[in-house]
């Protein structure tokens, strides 16, 4: 089959790799319909996250059709179309069973190599290094999915795939995100990072009753969206002098209720704390720029809550722990667990509360994933989100 395979940094191959099997009778086979690349999927590309090697099939967000299912899979049958959640998760285990499924205990076969750099181990995850299990990704023509009988979602045949397709992870993963921020009626709420995960925070704060939000990225493009689709006031960070400032001007001096860092490990930004991180980076002192979350810990409220829903590979510097601290700050964090999420946020679609859709620019067929990978990282074409059908 052709899937998509990382060669080294900032270098994608469409190639063609052994089609999946059936390991486990738990298993189930999916033909893939559509597929996407996620924002944290550039930070395997720009070779952020460590325990990549040349070959690996990504792609974490999918869905298709049921081709083959194990002996013990009671829950699907072939022909059935579904949406397959990141996390791997085994239903089972004390994790799962607290819906925390994506630390279940079970799904990362290399948990000894995630123990080593996280002191224990979280869930495996399609696509997403041998850190988190090596397990084959979903931009690819066949999945082989685990525990079929857990994560999956059927999808009715009146959604398009594009409706969805991103019930796999980062609709939910935003909806998290503000759901962590426990909203109360009149709340401003502050979301770093325009890209596909921030926009759906910002929509999911307005769905669970946010007054005012303001996103903070340095796109024009994308602050466009959070504005115009959204209804987001917005702030570029490239025109003006401090963030943390601006947002205290826009909230009377007291800060936004709560923050959402949608942005992770490679954090932009036009301050001294960039050139910082940058030549640490460099010189291997440190995996992630925290630019985002630093200014998050700065900017909130007394008391109010930081949600972290960015990805981080590893240590980071000069966290302001003293704001935490002192200022009785709250911050929540996590991959998402998606499933606790998939049904309730299809039932949103489906009475129309929110369109995914919008958040889509580019339609490219599987053979041109290498392409999309460029476009995306580099924000060509105003690229917001890339969709890919096998």
């Amino acid at each position: 089959m052709k899937a998509t395979c990382w060669m080294g940094p900032n270098k994608m191959e469409v190639t063609t790799v052994p089609d999946p099997k059936i390991l486990n009778q738990g298993d189930c086979i999916v033909k893939i319909t559509s597929t996407a690349i996620c924002g944290s999927d550039l930070h395997l590309y720009n070779a952020f996250i460590p325990a990549l090697e040349p070959g690996d099939v990504l792609g974490h967000e999918f869905m298709g059709e049921v081709v083959e299912v194990g002996r013990n899979v009671n829950r699907l049958e072939v022909g059935d179309r579904i949406v397959v959640p990141f996390p791997i998760a085994c239903g089972v285990c004390r994790a799962c069973k607290n819906e925390l499924f994506s630390v279940c205990e079970n799904s990362n076969p290399n948990a000894w190599l995630a123990e080593k750099l996280m002191g224990h181990s979280p869930a495996g995850i399609y696509g997403y290094t041998h850190l988190l299990g090596g397990f084959a990704g979903g931009q690819a023509e066949y999945a082989r999915v685990p525990f079929a009988d857990v994560g999956p979602l059927r999808v009715p045949e009146s959604l398009s795939d594009d409706q969805v397709l991103f019930l796999s992870d980062i609709l939910p993963t935003g909806y998290m995100g503000a759901e962590m921020c426990n909203i109360q009626k009149g709340d401003t709420i502050a979301v770093w990072g325009c890209g596909p995960v921030g926009q759906f925070a910002i929509a999911s704060a307005y769905m669970l009753g946010a007054e005012r939000v303001i996103a903070i990225d340095r796109f024009p493009y994308r602050l466009d969206i959070a504005r115009e689709r959204l209804g987001a006031v917005t702030i570029n960070y490239e025109e003006v002098d401090s963030v943390p400032d601006v947002l205290k001007d826009l909230t009377a001096g007291r800060g936004p209720d709560a923050c959402i860092d949608a942005v992770g490990v490679e954090g932009h930004s036009h301050g001294l704390f960039y050139v910082h991180d940058r030549a640490k980076q460099m010189m291997r002192m440190q995996s992630d720029r925290p630019i985002a979350l630093r200014e998050a810990i700065l900017s909130c409220a007394n008391g109010g809550t930081v949600s972290v829903i960015g990805v981080y590979g590893g240590l980071i510097d000069k966290f302001p722990m003293n704001a935490v601290m002192n200022r009785s700050l709250t911050i929540k964090t996590g991959q998402c667990h998606v499933h606790r999420y998939m049904k309730p946020l299809l039932d949103r679609i489906e009475k129309g509360e929110i369109d995914p859709t919008f958040v889509i620019t580019h339609h490219l067929p599987l053979d041109m994933a290498a392409r999309g990978y460029e476009m995306f990282n580099n924000k060509e074409d105003n690229c917001e989100k890339v969709v890919l059908k096998a």
